[in-house]
């Protein structure tokens, strides 16, 4: 596993420096546009700390390992991560993975703040050394759920893979829609082409459509087979994940990938720091940032000021959660012990329902706000 090269001027190998690892899914299968997005909010941030004076005025260094979606490859790279002296571990997108990281993270005494993944059993029991800036999937997926209420569509078909990250996501739809009148009914996309996919929808009478898949496969061959089926014309195709959050998904499907609803962790406005913030991402990436982006500026930002605060020594960062008060681009940071988290949870950050406008592709429309 190589190290990418950090443009953020931090890269010291004479120990000179407050190592920080960093998780990332840099290719595939992992969701490469997701790593990129994150990698340039972690990398800017540590440029940010270290123009600001560093911890206590020693540079903080980004040391970055390409998960590509692998659970098994993130647990041997926090081991290496620990054995390099990290201070502790940031990152990752991928639930599943990050499952996996936090597992070993805890088990090595490594403080791990996981900036993306939202699955609310991150663990599989409760553990100190780990926290999450992402507000976990039953909170989320039931103000999704809520808005496909709202839209009248209570006749839900989500197409899935085998999964512990989509049979949860199922499941939070199902228990919060079955009370509300809404049925939820399963596609495995695995037994069935996109086209056989598309007579299961009109065989269901289905009203919507959920992308519980992987992206590109299966995702945009999905998108095109359900839009060309005249059929099902007045269908809802809605991808709670947030695959058409980034550029690749309107350049693949153009056209059909408009009046897609997802979800997006950003307020309707952000403030002075988060519209910094903002135009810098915009800069590095050559398109608008995602909110993977800023989780990535925000999680760096957390750790450096937990280092000022309690030193780089890895129990003082890790006893030292329930004390943050850090203002991050989307408000301010707190993390505690939330019902049915195993994990230290960061307070809920704004939640928009948003999709991409037919009329004009790039713009974002919001649909619905929790």
């Amino acid at each position: 596993m190589s190290t990418p090269s950090s443009p953020s001027g931090a890269e010291h190998t004479d120990g000179s420096s407050v190592r920080l690892g960093a998780l990332v899914p840099l290719t595939r299968p992992g969701w490469v546009e997701a790593g990129r997005h994150l990698l340039a909010g972690l990398d800017l941030a540590v440029r940010d700390v270290n123009d600001a004076g560093g911890i206590d005025g020693i540079p903080l260094e980004l040391v970055v390992r390409d998960t590509a979606a692998d659970p098994e490859r993130a647990s041997a790279a926090v081991d290496e991560l620990a054995c390099l002296g990290v201070t502790a571990v940031a990152g990752e997108y991928h639930s599943v993975v990050a499952r996996a990281a936090a597992a070993r993270a805890d088990a090595l005494g490594v403080p791990f703040l996981c900036s993306s993944a939202v699955l609310d059993a991150l663990t599989e029991e409760p553990m100190e050394w780990v926290a999450r800036l992402a507000p976990p999937q039953s909170h989320g997926w039931a103000i999704y759920a809520d808005f496909l209420l709202g839209a009248g569509r209570r006749r839900i078909a989500v197409a899935t893979q085998p999964s512990v990250y989509w049979a949860s996501g199922t499941r939070v739809l199902r228990d919060h829609l079955a009370p509300r009148g809404g049925t939820v009914v399963e596609l495995d996309t695995n037994a069935l082409s996109p086209e056989a996919l598309c007579d299961a929808l009109v065989d269901h009478g289905a009203t919507a459509l959920l992308l519980l898949v992987g992206n590109p496969e299966p995702a945009v061959p999905i998108v095109r087979a359900v839009r060309g089926d005249r059929r099902l014309a007045e269908i809802l195709i809605g991808a709670p994940a947030g695959q058409p959050e980034f550029a690749e998904w309107a350049e693949v499907l153009g056209e059909d990938g408009t009046g897609i609803p997802f979800l997006r962790y950003l307020p309707e406005r952000l403030g002075p720091l988060g519209e910094r913030v903002r135009k810098e991402l915009r800069e590095r990436l050559g398109e608008a940032p995602s909110f993977v982006a800023f989780e990535g500026w925000d999680t760096v930002t957390v750790l450096a000021d937990m280092m000022r605060s309690h030193s780089t020594d890895r129990a003082a960062i890790a006893e030292s959660w329930p004390r943050v008060a850090v203002e991050g681009t989307r408000g301010p940071i707190r993390f505690s012990r939330a019902p049915g988290i195993s994990v230290w949870q960061s307070a809920w950050t704004p939640i928009q329902v948003v999709d991409r406008d037919p009329a004009e592709p790039d713009r974002f429309r919001i649909l619905h706000a929790g």
